[in-house]
């Protein structure tokens, strides 16, 4: 199986550039990875989360990685399609496995073990980057699981590097895994180098601290160089931070998020980055203007909100209806 051909499709406004892989998802809760005996799959991996999450939002999005020629890439390429992802920038490696990411969640925080040595999304060539494909889109998105290992690393930046030639909103998620990295040192030089080629960047409060050593307004500062024209730090259920440079200077503030009952915050991340470039290119003005930011941000926290509300990933990915409802006011009944 291979991805689905999409001559017939409009070209996507936005394109996902990194890792797509099997998630086994503990089922027991708050225990270790080492502890817990049954997971169920799902579909997974940031890139193509943030795909989904924007097709669901009815920006037409495409997801570019390689999936292993083997059952588990064809579930995920399935899975994407499904929900209007076009996958026709999907390679498929028939010498390496598709990537598998077993999940437990742990006195509040997600426990990660990563099967990788090296799987397909790992083995992504500069050649199999269709940089065509990205010139005609308006954002690239990407994020740091790619960077760690040639050739996936030198096939990303490829990618970053078309899109910034052509013009097209380069954004990063930062989505730090230390785990796959030598060293925090090689981690924090590649990842800077990165964000400073991307117009937009999102990190977590623990990844602005990794990066530059505060979560404040100084640390702030130190990612706001290079291209770097809007850094969002999500701070959990509070909400969103913004650091946005304008003419005439830097512009800071908070959107507060939202209160509800959560279940799991495992597609959390990946639903207000969606939110969150899906706004943005309904309004380009939240790149200069603070007032159409923090709108385009309460969207994010939003999505970000309502996919804790469900269980796993791609499955709480929140459709524009759903959206639409829930910042009018509509209660959210846990799927």
């Amino acid at each position: 199986m291979s991805g689905h051909a999409a001559s017939d499709r409009a070209a996507p406004r936005l394109v996902c550039v990194g890792e797509a892989l099997i998630d086994l998802v503990a089922v027991e809760t708050d225990t270790p990875l080492a502890e817990a005996g049954t997971f169920v799959r799902a579909a997974g991996g940031a890139p193509a989360n943030v795909a989904v999450g924007a097709a669901r939002l009815g920006v037409r999005s495409a997801f570019l990685g390689k999936v292993g020629a083997d059952p588990f890439g064809d579930h995920l390429v399935d899975t994407l399609a499904a929900a209007g992802v076009d996958t026709s920038l999907v390679a498929r490696d028939p010498q390496a496995r598709t990537g598998l990411a077993f999940v437990s969640r742990h006195e509040g925080d997600r426990e990660f073990l990563f099967y990788r040595h090296p799987a397909a999304d790992q083995r992504l060539r500069v050649d199999e980057v269709d940089a065509e494909r990205i010139r005609r889109a308006e954002v690239l998105h990407f994020g740091s699981v790619s960077l760690p290992v040639s050739p996936a690393r030198e096939a990303t930046l490829h990618a970053v590097a078309v899109a910034g030639s052509a013009g097209v909103l380069r954004s990063l998620d930062v989505n730090l895994r230390l785990e796959g990295w030598g060293s925090a040192g090689e981690a924090r030089a590649a990842i800077l180098a990165a964000a400073a080629t991307s117009e937009v960047v999102k990190v977590s409060e623990e990844e602005l601290d990794f990066l530059a050593g505060g979560t404040g307004e100084a640390g702030a500062t130190a990612l706001l160089r290079g291209a770097t024209g809007l850094l969002v730090v999500t701070r959990g259920a509070a909400g969103a931070s913004y650091y946005l440079a304008t003419g005439d200077g830097l512009a800071a503030g908070h959107v507060a998020g939202f209160a509800v009952a959560a279940l799991d915050t495992t597609g959390a991340g990946d639903a207000f980055v969606a939110g969150l470039l899906t706004g943005i290119l309904a309004d380009r003005n939240a790149l200069t203007d603070r007032g159409a930011l923090e709108a385009v941000l309460r969207r994010a926290n939003a999505c970000g909100a309502l996919a804790t509300t469900r269980l796993g990933a791609i499955p709480a990915l929140p459709t524009a209806t759903e959206l639409a409802a829930f910042l009018a006011g509509a209660s959210v009944t846990p799927a």
